[in-house]
């Protein structure tokens, strides 16, 4: 390739001698052969793919789509990213896209664009050059963004208007984007090897919060990536029996200014202004957040565990129309964003946060899908789950299952490996899809969450909570989908911890300074409200919390448990910390008998549920004999031991038992199994209940029922006791119990 000095498309031999000194070259080609030639920095047509910034040893090739510019122009900056030392006309323009090669540009390069064309609001445009934009495809940033006037297009300072035009220099206030050298070697066995789904415990966990009072972790790493993978760290999480660390978003984001403003920061992260960017923010080394986020992976394979990250796809920290100018805004708003038809200056919000990613657009579509593909092939992730996943899958009339999106990922050999988790609704009309997403697909079920928290505090009776217990197959069980499709969880980051879900009625959250967060939490704060002395409230709360992770992990379909929750962890009934980095998030390590209570009892739920297969069928239970006279997969039981019929599910029921048979094939035409058979009895009753325990098959008078576990006695008494079947056994109220039967010869 030679330096473009010359028209587009045209080398120097395509010209007669008359022409050869006045070719025919456009305003923006001729802006960069004049700035080559003063700059003395040689500029290639390079190449329209891969989009971004792309090292190749000798040279960096830079591609950016952009449908509706006139001219893009590369800055590049010193090392310390506040000198703007050149400004490169990219020089080509092939399939909207803008590209060109520098030739001895490499990693570490500081650089962002400036795009021109038209400033019409009104039509959906919004280009300033006066802004400088991020790299969508940046693998690395520099800076942080420092909330000013120049960041937005428009002037902000004097009665806002969106269809002014601020000629500020926003340079000096925003992050910049970094070329980065992405080499790594992986060594052998660090590439994670895939936990199938019916064994799978997923464990929802922050970065920085996880570690940052961790009293282990040296004190420079803790809340970094280096520090969620110190030994000890990775100890703990394989101890507690997860399988899955699914850590909450880590793709770079922003801290809204209305927070800053307050004081406060975008604590969760759901704010994405790059998808291919791991946070510096959580890399104890700035400098190299790619290089630490892959060791930290590399660290939790040879742990034997996954990783799994959130993904925000569905919106930008851009917001609405008087949100800041950062990168697709100022690259090319009416592509990237959904606009409203009629009124394109607004835009569609089905996000709740001011936009909406515009996936059915085929190149942003492109780039979702070169993310991904990204992150679990060079940053060597297990799976992903999608926050508001439904947006992500909406077509002009709503979602779809045939959704281009859903194609993509259906279709795509890359993502078919890894795991693929919906959060199945959004804010806009139609956007609660629980059930709705194709094969192949998890899905976080509030369903589960609801029932579960309403049948503990006698809100829900046992015919409810039945199919929940069954990997809700009245929801899932459609196009052999599996159970472990039903992501099942009791809490997660947004909304009350499991300790303030059974000792508040009412969210607390002044400390956010405004009245977000539902008021529905379906919690019972047991007769006192957050911190109490009455032992009668606090004994309550230990077996309510006890009965909740019991629930959750004797349950068919896949768990997810939120980091913290083992250790009775509390938020002081904080339902949306979203904002709050602080102590109220952090994982507090210091040990009390309540959190090793809790951490002893959760180590035993996941060791039960991994020990006995009944608990996790790949299969959905029947209900019904396998073979003539044969037995069931389950069975339900009344309190005086005999079997549910269909007319006897009533409403007022609240204690029951669930009768895993383990004998029985998980196929019609599958071998007989020797797999334990277990009985969980359940008690959501506010008194207590006397429970006749039931015969199983031929009993023998050595044939007993062993007590694993009653959610009433504290692991010190949680000792292995027979009882024969017949006998009747006080169930205790509000509490839950697991049998196996043995049959002794």
């Amino acid at each position: 390739m030679l330096p473009r000095t010359f028209g587009s498309g045209m080398r120097p031999e395509h010209f007669s001698h008359k022409t050869v000194g006045k070719p025919a070259m456009s305003y923006g080609q001729r802006d960069a052969a004049r700035e080559m030639a003063k700059k003395n920095i040689s500029v290639l047509e390079g190449t329209p793919h891969p989009r971004g910034a792309h090292w190749d040893g000798k040279g960096t090739n830079f591609a950016l789509f952009s449908a509706h510019a006139a001219k893009v122009e590369l800055c590049l900056f010193d090392k310390s990213g506040k000198k703007e030392q050149h400004r490169i006309s990219l020089p080509e323009y092939t399939d909207e896209i803008w590209h060109g090669y520098l030739p001895d540009i490499g990693p570490g390069t500081v650089y962002g664009y400036r795009v021109h064309g038209p400033h019409a609001p009104e039509e959906g445009h919004r280009f300033n050059p006066h802004k400088l934009l991020l790299d969508p495809y940046a693998r690395e940033y520099h800076g942080r963004l420092e909330w000013h006037p120049a960041c937005f297009g428009y002037k902000i300072e004097q009665h806002p208007d969106d269809r002014t035009f601020d000629t500020q220099d926003s340079a000096p206030y925003v992050p910049k984007s970094v070329v980065t050298d992405t080499r790594f070697e992986w060594r052998p066995g660090t590439a994670g090897k895939t936990v199938p789904w019916d064994q799978t415990i997923i464990y929802e966990a922050h970065v920085k919060g996880f570690t940052h009072l961790h009293p282990a972790v040296n004190e420079k790493l803790r809340g970094t990536y280096a520090g969620l993978a110190d030994p000890q760290v990775l100890s703990y999480i394989r101890d507690l029996g997860v399988t899955t660390v699914e850590i909450m978003p880590v793709q770079a984001f922003v801290d809204d200014k209305y927070l800053v403003d307050k004081g406060l920061s975008n604590y969760w992260g759901y704010n994405s202004i790059g998808f291919f960017t791991p946070n510096p923010r959580y890399a104890a080394n700035k400098q190299a957040a790619v290089r630490e986020f892959k060791q930290m992976v590399a660290a939790f394979h040879d742990a034997g565990l996954e990783v799994v990250l959130d993904v925000v796809y569905n919106h930008t920290a851009e917001g609405a129309e008087l949100g800041p100018t950062l990168s697709f805004r100022g690259i090319d708003n009416a592509s990237y964003y959904c606009l409203q038809p009629e009124q394109k200056r607004f835009y569609i919000n089905d996000s709740g946060t001011g936009n909406t990613l515009n996936l059915p657009h085929p190149r942003v579509l492109q780039m979702v899908m070169d993310s991904l593909r990204y992150w679990a092939t060079e940053m060597h992730v297990d799976g992903f789950r999608f926050d508001l996943g439904s947006i992500l899958a909406r077509e002009k009339n709503g979602f779809d299952v045939r959704s281009g999106f859903l194609k993509a990922c259906c279709q795509d050999p890359v993502l078919n490996g890894v795991k693929m988790i919906a959060e199945p609704w959004d804010c806009g009309i139609g956007g609660y899809q629980v059930g709705g997403f194709p094969h192949g697909w998890a899905e976080w079920n509030d369903k589960f969450r609801d029932t579960a928290r309403d049948f503990w505090r006698s809100k829900a009776s046992a015919a409810a909570l039945r199919p929940r217990l069954c990997a809700s197959d009245d929801v899932f069980r459609r196009r052999s989908r599996r159970p472990w499709a039903s992501v099942n969880f009791v809490t997660a980051h947004d909304g009350f911890t499991l300790y303030d879900l059974v000792s508040y009625n009412n969210r607390h959250n002044d400390a956010n300074h405004d009245d977000g967060g539902h008021e529905d939490n379906r919690s019972w704060n047991c007769g006192a409200e957050g911190v109490t002395k009455d032992k009668n409230v606090l004994r309550l709360r230990r077996r309510q919390m006890k009965n909740f992770m019991a629930t959750l992990l004797f349950s068919q379909g896949t768990p997810m448990i939120t980091a913290g929750d083992e250790r009775a962890r509390t938020q002081e009934g904080n339902n949306n910390a979203y904002c709050q980095d602080n102590e109220l998030t952090w994982i507090n390590w210091k040990d009390t008998d309540l959190s090793k209570e809790m951490l002893a009892f959760t180590r035993r739920m996941t060791s039960l549920r991994q020990a006995y297969p009944v608990l996790r069928h790949a299969h959905y239970l029947n209900g019904t004999p396998h073979t003539e006279n044969g037995p069931q997969d389950v069975t339900w039981i009344k309190t005086d031991g005999q079997p549910f019929e269909k007319h006897e599910w009533e409403e007022h029921i609240r204690c029951f038992g669930m009768l895993l048979d383990g004998t029985v094939p998980p196929r019609p035409d599958g071998p007989h199994t020797e797999n334990a058979t277990l009985l969980i009895v359940m008690n959501g009753h506010y008194g207590a209940l006397p429970f006749t325990l039931p015969a199983h098959g031929p009993v023998r008078r050595s044939s007993k029922w062993n007590r694993l576990l009653d959610t009433n006695l504290s692991e010190a008494r949680n000792i292995a006791h027979r009882f024969a079947a017949g006998e009747v056994y006080t169930v205790t109220a509000r509490s839950l119990l697991l049998f196996e039967w043995l049959e002794e010869t």
